[in-house]
């Protein structure tokens, strides 16, 4: 029996577990799958060294940055785009980090093609952030991250305008407002100003259907959540793991 899981900071929202779970049942396989709900991300060597049977982990907010100096080895796509959120284990006990993340939110995303414009906004600036940049850029698109303060490298909240909105078409957020329980939080963009011609993409999947979403929708346009990039981003980590 292998064991598998994932390594967070307040992660009983998150449906990785459901997921391979119940792909264990379907294929009949004694492995399991279990939330490690951490305090400090060091304590992922620690888990390692008493769960003998441990395979491999997914990793997830806050960690994905924070986990590469503990890792013996980073693929070359997740050094280059700075986030890892799945980490094989070796026989010999070395932790190697993979980024899946760029891949789910690629497949996820080809859905929702054409755009009026290959522009976009990146709300948030942490690991999630990275590997949607690492996409848009491999795409073609030209895109500015938002933030909370503004900074060399992003806009702030209080920036966005009209003007903005109707020269970015494609919304990502990356951040964890509206994940649940806290499903009244959304971020603070002017919503007035988006059109039919603006997608909203929320990474968050639990809820399905975020307030940034609902505020979208209600102005006319495209929206959808992260359970589709959940999905195609565990399947290839299942990939990884089993390679």
């Amino acid at each position: 029996m292998a064991k598998y899981g994932l390594i967070g900071k307040d992660i009983g929202y998150s449906f990785s577990k459901t997921f391979f779970t119940l792909k264990f049942e379907q294929e009949k396989r004694p492995d399991t799958y279990r939330n490690y709900d951490v305090d400090n991300i060091s304590q992922l060597l620690q888990i390692v060294k008493s769960e003998t049977e441990l395979k491999g982990l997914n990793i997830t907010i806050p960690y994905k940055e924070e986990v590469i100096p503990l890792l013996n080895k980073v693929d070359k796509v997740a050094k280059e785009i700075g986030a890892v959120n799945t980490i094989k284990i070796l026989k010999d006990g070395r932790l190697v980090g993979y980024n899946t993340d760029h891949y789910g939110f690629a497949k996820a995303l080809s859905n929702y093609f054409p755009f009026k414009e290959k522009t976009a906004l990146i709300l948030g600036t942490g690991g999630a952030s990275k590997a949607v940049a690492y996409v848009l850029n491999a795409m073609g698109f030209t895109f500015r991250f938002v933030s909370r303060k503004k900074s060399k490298d992003s806009l702030s909240y209080d920036e966005l305008n009209r003007d903005i909105l109707n020269n970015h078409f494609l919304i990502i957020n990356c951040t964890p407002l509206g994940t649940f329980p806290r499903v009244h939080e959304y971020p603070q963009i002017p919503y007035q100003f988006l059109t039919s011609d603006h997608l909203l993409f929320d990474l968050i999947y639990n809820p399905r259907e975020t307030e940034f979403l609902k505020r979208g929708y209600a102005k006319g346009a495209r929206v959808t959540n992260g359970m589709k990039m959940l999905e195609y981003q565990a399947k290839k980590a299942w990939s990884i793991w089993k390679s």
